[in-house]
Order: C-alpha cells, then sequence, then structure tokens
C-alpha cells in the first residue's frame, strides 16, 4: 500500500492514516491522488475503509469524507485545532473518579 502514494502513512493494528503537508492546489490535489490511490488498493484486496475524516472536500470512490472537530485515537482525544485541552479535561475527570 505504501509504495502507491507519495502521502506518508502510518499504521497501528487495523487504523491507516494517510498524512502530508498540504498549503497549495497541488498539495490538495496530491492528496486526493493519494486517496484515491488507497481506495483502488483497498478494492483489490477487499479491505474496507471506516470513512469519517479529515477536514477539507476529499472523497473515496463517491463518498465525500466528513470533517471532525476532535477524534479519539489510541485513547488520546485529538482535536482539529491540535490543543489539548479536552484531552485534560477527560484525563482529570477519569482521576477524579478514580479517587472519588
Amino acid at each position: 500500500m505504501d509504495d502507491s502514494v507519495n502521502s506518508k502513512i502510518l499504521k497501528f493494528a487495523d487504523d491507516t492514516k494517510i498524512y502530508c503537508a498540504v498549503n497549495s492546489v497541488e498539495g490538495i490535489e496530491s492528496l486526493r491522488a493519494d486517496l484515491h490511490k488507497l481506495v483502488l488498493r483497498s478494492s483489490e484486496w477487499q479491505m474496507l475503509f471506516s470513512i469519517n475524516k479529515p477536514e477539507a472536500h476529499f472523497s473515496m470512490k463517491i463518498t465525500q469524507l466528513q470533517a471532525v472537530s476532535e477524534e479519539r485515537d489510541l485513547g488520546i482525544i485529538v482535536s482539529a485545532d491540535l490543543k489539548w485541552e479536552k484531552q485534560y479535561i477527560a484525563a482529570l475527570k477519569n482521576l477524579i473518579k478514580f479517587w472519588v
């Protein structure tokens, strides 16, 4: 899968993330092309992607990906603005529950 795309790919268990710096129209098109390649490869191997993902208008086949403001990734809350406030609050609530 990695050889067919220009973007970087992170994999852990059944999770795959694609990422790259997108600061131009060419970068957007490159990421779109990589998403398209991954969809084709996943279809060949009959492996489906979960399609609730990034901001900007990207699609996989005919499904437009939905933007999310935050996502829980391996137990960590990652927000679109990359601030840790929600993670801190969640961790503090868990600590309070543990001690009460």
